[in-house]
């Protein structure tokens, strides 16, 4: 996951329509599919087959194309109609070595991984006074040109939160936090992990150059060493580190997304989009981000087809490129966005239990919501009132005016494993990848069936 979903308050939406009444009852398919899904199997073998056979899968590297065929063997396997990748080609920053050291006042290592398109050092690195910033806002202040030949430190720490609602303004320091740095005359930039773990295990993620800056060396820190870095700052020693970052960049390199159907009996009804995200960072397996959402969409998908044909298609998205900024969205939506959307929904926040439902619906599909929400009551799922915004894998559908629901995970312990080595199978809780499934399975059930006229184009 490279891009937070942030919902707002909806001022217009449902109200006290999102509550169902004690004598509002979910239709019985809904529980037999609730209740089949909570005993499923596919989403915890698909989870266990793509970490386990592939593995990393870096967007636009081999390890990428191989995920792609991967899960369009095992899509066609398990029953998917219309199964095909969807090429197209995009830069590609490949990680090389990272090290880092403090020569002075304490010599140690330090460890760190270089953010997405990080500019490079020399094999030999570079040597450079360390200036200490305690918020990206402080780096924000300082001076023009006060950093040059200086490598910038940025230490403001992230705490957790059941929504994940403080990585927006935490992940600044990761996003801008290097252009910033760069445009003052930094050499380089460390950041503290955007992350809620305090393990040696360093958070990588993409950043975006600003137009007109030359890119510089820019690594995230493991937190225990950030913490150990500001705590040798402050001893009030000049301190100076070595930093070691060689990755490249190559140009038009292969990547894609994969798509497979349940076809709907109306075609005129649009499509449900049901999408995740294939590629992942290179070191973890990208269990949590994003097989397991992938597992999600597919198995609720197969849970909805085996209660019977749906009226609309429900259309499986598994983006390629999202962690280094959205590529197979806008290629998705490229090769697809004039046709009629009914909806779209995303899973890219780990595996751990469904807890709440937003909506962004049509307005008067008020009872669309209330059918939803009741399905969704049995297995603990509340529903609010703020504003579903979707995820990066189908952003330019919401952009575009596409209704959204998003089924939101618990995130108390996603960034304790976002985007580092931490992340692999054994992260996967399979009781609360079923419920998961479950919450899909009626969601996607009640949207595909509904009667209500829905979508755009």
């Amino acid at each position: 996951m490279q891009k937070i979903r942030s919902g707002t308050l909806a001022a217009l939406l449902l109200g006290s329509a999102f509550t169902p009444t004690l004598s509002f009852a979910a239709p019985a398919d809904s529980a037999a599919i609730r209740e089949a899904a909570l005993q499923d199997d596919v989403a915890w073998d698909f989870t266990e087959g793509l970490t386990t056979e592939v593995g990393p899968r870096p967007a636009g590297t081999p390890q990428e194309a191989r995920a792609r065929d991967w899960a369009v063997a095992k899509l066609k396997a398990l029953g998917f109609s219309n199964v095909r990748a969807e090429p197209y080609t995009m830069p590609v920053w490949v990680r090389g070595h990272d090290e880092a050291k403090i020569l002075s006042p304490f010599p140690q290592n330090l460890v760190l991984a270089a953010l997405g398109n990080s500019g490079s050092t020399t094999d030999k690195g570079i040597t450079g006074e360390v200036v200490y910033f305690p918020t990206l806002a402080d780096l924000e202040a300082a001076p023009d040109a006060s950093l040059k030949g200086k490598i910038a430190f940025v230490s403001h720490g992230m705490e957790a939160t059941q929504d994940g609602s403080s990585y927006g303004y935490f992940g600044a320091a990761r996003r801008q936090g290097p252009s910033i740095a760069a445009k003052k005359g930094a050499i380089g930039i460390l950041i503290r992990s955007i992350g809620t773990d305090h393990h040696r295990m360093p958070h990588t993620g993409v950043q975006m150059w600003a137009d007109g800056v030359t890119p510089v060396p820019a690594a995230a820190l493991s937190v225990p060493d950030a913490e150990q870095l500001a705590r040798v700052i402050a001893r009030g020693q000049p301190v100076k580190l070595h930093l070691t970052l060689t990755s490249k960049m190559l140009k038009d390199q292969p990547s894609g997304n994969v798509i497979a159907e349940i076809p709907g009996s109306d075609p005129a009804a649009g499509v449900v989009v049901a999408a995740c995200h294939l590629d992942s960072w290179d070191q973890g397996t990208g269990a949590i981000d994003d097989a397991s959402g992938c597992a999600i969409a597919a198995a609720s998908a197969l849970h909805v087809a085996k209660a019977g044909q749906p009226r609309r298609t429900i259309r499986v998205l598994m983006a390629g490129a999202e962690e280094v900024g959205g590529d197979g969205a806008r290629a998705y939506f490229k090769a697809h966005g004039a046709e009629k959307h009914a909806l779209a929904i995303e899973s890219d926040f780990g595996a751990d239990r469904v807890w709440r439902v937003d909506f962004k619906l049509p307005q008067g599909h008020e009872a669309l919501a209330t059918r939803v929400a009741a399905a969704l009551a049995p297995l603990g799922i509340g529903a609010s009132k703020q504003e579903a915004g979707g995820g990066a894998d189908i952003a330019p559908l919401v952009r575009a005016g596409v209704p959204v629901i998003d089924l939101q995970q618990d995130g108390t312990r996603y960034f304790d494993l976002h985007h580092t080595p931490d992340d692999t199978l054994d992260k996967v809780d399979p009781a609360q990848l079923r419920q998961n499934v479950a919450a899909w399975a009626v969601t996607l059930n009640l949207i595909a069936n509904a009667s209500e006229s829905m979508g755009v184009n």
